[in-house]
């Protein structure tokens, strides 16, 4: 008898009714676990910090989540989800996710905040799968490399200058670029007055902060980031009909979200040296902040980064929103960019050696973790999860995310360093030139 190449975990009908009750369950018992929500400051905060001269604390107050009900119905849900499939399990560390998120809120303000967060997003300090690096690691090396690189002549226009554009001006541009891809069921592209961040992306709107300015990489970079991702992903999995907790984002799903949009940005050539270093000095502001180091002291240590005291003030606040503004207790949600991105770029590397396209393009079809595959393939099989409908152009037309991973896999074999040392000894008897760079 012939192998069977890949498994198969088929699900009787009594089974499948079963799990999607637990999964409707969890749906509705996650929908008041709203993590951003919980931890945003009001906009007066920033307007007092700055009133104060930028020397007190912030004074900030949360509202702790009752988490016993959610603990309840997770209990519930795996009691329902008792098998040994990977459905089962999926669902299950769902539940697990979502109640590592009700605790965190329930301790919301404190030590055990910043604690739980480890525990759901990880730290600066996590190890990557299989690897002896960190996200620290990465980020102190994208430091190191490209901090000469943040005010490159290419990056000005005509006149010298880093140029601008103000949110009224991008959102008729980011509209066009979303109606081509997503035709009637485009987001809706809004200016609000207060947003944590330049941009934020749901299913059926992405939001500009009306006071951001944009630079030129920011449109290309917010398309595939928020809407081709994010957006993306949502509506693909609000078309779930049979598991519509894959239209739903929770904790657990943040670090494969977000690393996939970080690697769209990358492999569709939006990402820029600043954009990337904003990244790593959110991993490295972390660090600070469990080292010790207070809300003033990371917005010192933004202000100086980008000279931007309103971006230097909200960079600082996303790390310690609904930890503690006095130190030793941050959000560690941030460290999961970098560390996300190394995670997808490695599924994608060999998922392409492996000629399993078919998971490649079904990790856009909801929102979901990477380690979630097994399940959402034997959903895939007895057509229990659609394929998705919106996918990034690089997912859609895969000629050069092939050719790209193919090609770079071969350089993981080859000897870095030494590599290194012949074109370091080479660079070295290269006389510098004028020609576009950043002096030594």
């Amino acid at each position: 008898m012939d192998a069977t190449p890949y498994p198969s975990n088929r699900l009787s009908d009594a089974e499948i009714e079963k799990l999607r009750a637990a999964a409707t369950l969890l749906r509705k018992a996650e929908r008041p676990v709203r993590i951003l929500r919980a931890v945003a400051w009001a906009p007066e905060i920033e307007e007092k910090f700055f009133a104060d001269g930028a020397k007190e604390l912030p004074k900030v107050t949360y509202e702790p989540l009752n988490a016993e009900p959610v603990r309840e119905a997770m209990k519930q849900v795996r009691a329902m989800a008792d098998g040994a499939s990977p459905v089962h399990a999926w669902l299950r560390r769902i539940a697990d996710s979502v109640d590592m998120a009700a605790d965190m809120l329930a301790t919301i303000g404190t030590k055990d905040f910043h604690r739980a967060s480890v525990r759901l997003y990880g730290s600066p300090q996590s190890e990557l799968i299989n690897c002896d690096v960190r996200p620290l690691d990465l980020a102190r090396m994208l430091d190191y490399v490209l901090s000469a690189y943040t005010n490159l002549e290419i990056n000005l226009n005509a006149k010298g200058e880093f140029p601008t554009i103000t949110a009224a001006e991008m959102q008729p541009r980011m509209q066009a670029i979303l109606k081509r891809h997503f035709g009637d069921q485009t987001p809706v592209v809004e200016i609000a007055d207060h947003l944590s961040s330049k941009a934020l992306a749901g299913s059926k709107y992405i939001r500009l902060r009306r006071d951001a300015k944009f630079s030129d990489r920011d449109l290309a970079q917010l398309v595939q980031h928020e809407a081709f991702i994010h957006a993306g992903t949502s509506l693909n999995g609000a078309a779930q009909n049979v598991f519509p907790i894959l239209g739903a984002g929770h904790a657990g799903t943040t670090r494969t979200q977000e690393g996939l949009a970080v690697f769209a940005e990358l492999i569709s050539g939006a990402m820029d040296p600043s954009r990337m270093l904003r990244l790593a000095d959110r991993v490295l502001a972390i660090q600070m902040a469990m080292d010790g180091a207070d809300f003033i002291q990371l917005y010192e240590f933004f202000l100086d980064r980008m000279h931007d005291e309103h971006q230097a003030f909200e960079n600082a606040r996303r790390i310690v929103r609904g930890g503690m503004v006095e130190g030793g207790a941050p959000f560690t949600k941030d460290s999961v960019y970098l560390e996300g991105v190394v995670r997808v770029h490695n599924f994608l590397r060999i998922s392409v050696q492996e000629t399993r396209v078919d998971c490649i393009r079904l990790l856009f079809a909801g929102k979901m973790d990477i380690e979630d595959m097994p399940a959402i393939t034997a959903l895939a099989e007895q057509g229990l999860c659609v394929f998705p409908k919106f996918l990034p152009p690089w997912a859609k037309d895969l000629r050069f995310l092939l050719s790209y991973i193919a090609y770079s896999s071969f350089l993981n074999r080859m000897n870095l360093e030494r590599v290194r040392d012949h074109y370091i000894e080479l660079l070295g008897n290269c006389a510098r030139t004028s020609g576009g760079g950043p002096a030594a």
